[in-house]
């Protein structure tokens, strides 16, 4: 008996560090919970599971928020980024957290591209029309407030405020009279801006078409009819949300690897079980100005259907 109850002993001890040991492989910072950057990554954690690879995903509050995390929060390697955020954050070094960037940070996956949505009252036709107005960018940390900075700096448009909210209360405050205008970030149909907003709103979509801001961002249009309160086809700009990893150390670069490389294997997977969205990723997709990490590269080889992406043009890089 006395055997028995060490052995037993031995196998609860076994379990509590084969525990310890299967935690989190890797950490994923995504963005609010219920959001689809969230739940890109409850899938991905979904799809690798049974591979072995146990994926911990993190709520945050949005893109800049996810830099921040890859770099100062440990356990978490990888992260959904803007591809205006990292650009963004890198030419103003003014952390020296940040600092790492250019030397850590690299693209694991191209995802899909989000329209830049500038809802705003009637009679406002440009982006010229909101300066010394009262704008909507997001809460701190998210990639909407980082991408509205920089579209009024780019286009020196002054508004009279910029006030750091979420949609849903910018939604509210643009009905109430209390702002102008908000600026929302997000793959279009944007299913608050489908549902919530209403003809009788008198809101509008303002075009982006300043020159400066279209010579750093990539053009695109919301077709007439996107949203029911939407009669004309409105240009604007978008980013693509990119999942990147921050290895600096080169640390999980086989973790990473073989993540990749079951991603890859199981894409169909995810188009066929996960959010919509997957089925607007092109994973072979190539991203200029961002390398891929090496680390994935290697573990695509082999891969049916895989096309090796090349490496980062250095005369392009931002």
């Amino acid at each position: 008996m006395k055997r028995v109850a060490l052995s037993a002993a031995g196998l609860l001890l076994c379990a509590g560090v084969a525990g310890a040991v299967a935690a989190a492989d890797l950490g994923l910072s995504a963005g609010a919970e219920g959001g689809t950057y969230y739940r890109f990554g409850e899938d991905l954690r979904r799809l690798l599971k049974p591979n072995g690879i146990n994926i911990t995903v993190y709520s945050s509050d949005g893109a800049v928020d996810n830099v921040h995390a890859i770099i100062e929060r440990p356990g978490v390697q990888l992260g959904i980024v803007q591809s205006d955020v990292l650009a963004a954050i890198a030419s103003q070094q003014t952390n020296a957290a940040i600092q790492p960037l250019e030397d850590g940070v690299r693209l694991v996956f191209p995802l899909y591209d989000e329209q830049v949505h500038i809802l705003a009252r009637g009679g406002i036709n440009d982006l010229n029309g909101l300066a010394g107005l009262y704008v909507a960018i997001g809460r701190e940390g998210s990639g909407t407030y980082l991408t509205a900075l920089s579209l009024f700096q780019r286009a020196g448009v002054v508004p009279a405020a910029m006030v750091a909210i979420n949609a849903a209360e910018g939604l509210a405050q643009l009905r109430a009279g209390r702002i102008d205008a908000m600026v929302y970030v997000a793959a279009s149909p944007v299913r608050l801006l489908r549902d919530a907003v209403k003809q009788s709103d008198g809101f509008v979509l303002v075009p982006i078409t300043a020159p400066a801001i279209i010579d750093a961002y990539a053009t695109t249009e919301i077709p007439a009819g996107t949203y029911p309160w939407q009669p004309t086809v409105v240009s604007t700009v978008a980013v693509t949300a990119m999942l990147v990893a921050h290895d600096r150390d080169r640390q999980y670069c086989e973790t990473i690897g073989q993540f990749a490389q079951h991603v890859i294997a199981g894409f169909g997977w995810l188009v066929t079980n996960g959010h919509p969205y997957w089925q607007r990723v092109e994973i072979q997709r190539r991203i200029n100005g961002w390398e891929q990490y090496d680390c994935v590269r290697k573990h695509r080889v082999g891969v049916p259907g895989a096309v090796l992406l090349p490496p980062r043009d250095e005369s392009r890089r931002r």
